[in-house]
């Protein structure tokens, strides 16, 4: 019993651990991105995304990433990563052709 206990723990700090990184970078990301960058690619403002990432690693530093809260903020931090932080990056750069 106690093997399948730490092993849980293990996985759930390795979870833990990755959720951190994700949302130091998205946080990272946006802060230091133009704020019409946003705007263009028809987005929430700046100020509104680095204040849900601000949340969401303050709510990973206090709540487990597996409970109902943390989960939330994994799901800001995903939809920050995966789908506003292409079209930002895509208005400052251009397209990639």
């Amino acid at each position: 019993m106690p093997m399948a206990y730490s092993a849980t723990s293990a996985i759930m700090n390795i979870l833990q651990l990755i959720a951190l990184v994700g949302v130091a970078f998205a946080l990272f990301h946006a802060i230091r991105q133009r704020p019409d960058a946003f705007t263009a690619a028809d987005k929430l403002n700046k100020p509104g995304w680095v204040a849900i990432l601000a949340v969401a690693l303050l709510i990973l530093l206090v709540f487990p990433v597996v409970g109902f809260v943390g989960i939330i903020a994994v799901v800001a931090i995903g939809v920050y990563l995966v789908d506003v932080r292409p079209k930002v990056d895509d208005i400052q750069r251009g397209p990639r052709w």
